[in-house]
């Protein structure tokens, strides 16, 4: 099942990322065509500043991603809710501030990107100044627009996502091409473009957080400073790898132009923009190993966690091939939609550049996946040190030596060497822990040995059919004879089981066309027996239809009826588009 929802959820994460990054893209091929280098220069100056805001919209993105990974595995609807509250709370605060910093001090944040002094003829720092406030306007949206991505991936609204996406990008081509043939609007009109599509983008998803279906509530009552904590705690490995990007951008550019000038600067900046189009397909891939992984980590489910990390490395290292292969072949053709220019010094540079980043890519993705796995497996320690080693000390290292003897070719190739340093050191830390050269899942999850349940604690069984639900039903009956129970608990743990999976197969199974399966793990913890029972069908919540109707004829529901009796507590919840019901006896 973990595959299959991995299916599910790769490619509209891949979209999600891509939310902040498709503006940059659409206002890079346009300045490039439209408004000529000087421009694409003010605009790779303007990126760390960008970068900056983006980061703390990712790092309460992924406090989301942990925390309500961690409060809807344990169906706590009231840390979900405080959860959901304080990251709006955050988010309008940290856009408010945002606005403030720009709009009172754009000049000295423009001189400090290396844009050089406000003199009359400088016209790349009043570029940089123009289109850093036309851009910074949307900065609410821009940072909203992150929070909101996990919490509607959550629920399994992927089709209002990619709705979402596809309204900002359209929005952004066309306020574009209105800005430089209709309104002449310069720097300030592009980021103005950005400021608008995101907003728009900001407005497709509020309909599902407005309507009555939604499951998160926003309750200034719960407002809690732990939860806040919680969310900056969980959260804070992302601003460290975001903030890495920051300084590694503003190093580069130094450095770039220190060895070729402005057109340095100006190929950095179509690079950036199109790695940042390239990175999305890992950093999408890594951000569902982050969900994944935080609601699998607090429910102990190792065989789950270590799916998630086979799971996760093939699709980063099929997909991430790919693309490599697609930017080796096309680096002229994708260079070329940003510059209008055929003979440019900086299309030459630019073109190099792109083919010896894009080797990078494949490293990155197992880096970047590894690295949001670690910060769902409560290893943030380590998520910090694989963001600052692979976002800045690395690249920065090698870009210093191999500009020594190759020029702006050894800045290129310092993200290749930089990214496969970094995965060379997690295997030197696997290796100092667990003493063996390996790349196996079990060594890679990096899990204590004594996480979790023991193996010999745990039933686990797949149903696809009525006679699988025999098999395990006998099953689960022998496992609980094994370890202790008499008969008559045996038989009504194994009798739960059998009604449940019966009642998913008869209602569940076959009304779509879709292959469907069921999955059922049963643990013994000290004197705690759970049982889980996960499907993939239509929502149902079994709990509250035996509310609903627990007054009807007994008949009607004396499958569930039975089951209630016999437990002690019963949680559901649906996340990722996944039913989970969870029966404590």
């Amino acid at each position: 099942m973990i595959k299959k929802v991995f299916k599910q959820m790769i490619w509209t994460q891949i979209l999600s990322a891509m939310t902040v990054t498709l503006c940059l893209l659409v206002d890079n091929i346009m300045i490039g065509r439209f408004l000529g280098e000087d421009s694409i220069a003010a605009y790779g100056l303007t990126t760390p500043v960008l970068l900056i805001f983006a980061a703390f919209g990712a790092m309460i993105s992924a406090g989301i991603q942990v925390v309500c990974g961690k409060t809807i595995g344990k169906g706590d609807e009231t840390g979900t809710d405080s959860c959901y509250t304080m990251s709006v709370i955050l988010c309008i605060g940290i856009s408010v501030l945002a606005l403030i910093l720009v709009i009172l001090f754009p000049e000295q944040i423009c001189s400090l990107l290396g844009a050089g002094d406000p003199t009359p003829d400088n016209t790349v720092f009043w570029l940089t100044k123009d289109y850093l406030i036309g851009f910074i306007i949307g900065a609410p949206a821009f940072i909203c627009a992150q929070i909101m991505v996990p919490y509607v991936q959550i629920v399994g609204e992927q089709k209002r996502l990619i709705l979402a996406v596809l309204t900002m990008t359209v929005a952004d081509i066309t306020l574009d091409l209105v800005n430089v043939l209709a309104v002449k609007g310069g720097m300030f009109g592009m980021g103005m473009a950005s400021s608008l599509s995101y907003y728009l983008a900001l407005a497709v998803g509020l309909t599902y957080f407005l309507s009555k279906k939604c499951i998160f509530h926003f309750k200034p009552s719960i407002m809690s400073l732990r939860s806040a904590y919680n969310l900056i705690k969980e959260g804070f490995p992302t601003v460290v790898n975001q903030i890495s990007l920051v300084l590694l951008v503003y190093v580069l550019n130094r450095l770039l132009l220190g060895v070729s000038g402005n057109t340095g600067v100006a190929a950095y900046a179509v690079i950036s923009t199109v790695s940042n189009i390239c990175y999305c397909f890992g950093s999408g891939i890594a951000a569902v190993a982050l969900t994944l992984s935080s609601m699998f980590y607090v429910e102990t489910d190792k065989t789950s966690l270590l799916e998630v990390v086979r799971t996760m490395l093939k699709y980063g290292i099929v997909i991430n091939l790919i693309v490599t292969a697609v930017v080796l072949l096309g680096a002229p053709i994708l260079i070329g939609i940003f510059l209008s220019n055929p003979v440019s010094d900086v299309k030459d540079i630019a073109t190099l550049g792109l083919r010896l980043f894009s080797l990078s890519l494949v490293p990155c993705a197992m880096c970047t996946t590894l690295k949001n796995y670690y910060q769902g497996t409560s290893r943030t320690g380590l998520t910090q040190l694989i963001s600052v080693l692979q976002n800045f000390v690395f690249v920065v290292l090698f870009a210093f030596i191999l500009s020594r003897f190759i020029d702006t070719t050894g800045i290129w190739l310092a993200f290749f060497a930089g990214e496969s340093t970094t995965f060379l050191v997690i295997l030197a830390i696997i290796f100092f822990k667990k003493k063996r050269v390996t790349i196996s899942a079990e060594d890679l999850a990096l899990l204590d040995e004594d996480f979790g349940v023991p193996d010999e604690n745990i039933y686990e069984a797949e149903i696809f059919t009525k006679e699988d639900i025999s098999a395990a039903s006998i099953a689960i009956g022998e496992f609980c004879k094994a370890h202790g129970e008499d008969d008559k608990t045996s038989y009504y743990i194994s009798l739960c089981m059998e009604e449940i999976t019966a009642n998913i197969i008869n209602h569940g199974f076959g009304i779509d066309n879709k292959d469907h399966r069921i999955d059922v793990r049963y643990v013994i913890k000290k004197k705690k027996r759970t049982l889980r029972i996960r499907d993939d069908c239509e929502i149902f919540d079994p709990i509250s239809y035996f509310e609903l109707h627990k007054n009807d004829a007994p008949s009607k529901t004396i499958g569930i009826r039975v089951v209630m009796s016999l437990t002690k507590d019963a949680n559901y919840i649906n996340s990722l588009g996944l039913n989970n019901l969870t029966l404590v006896f």
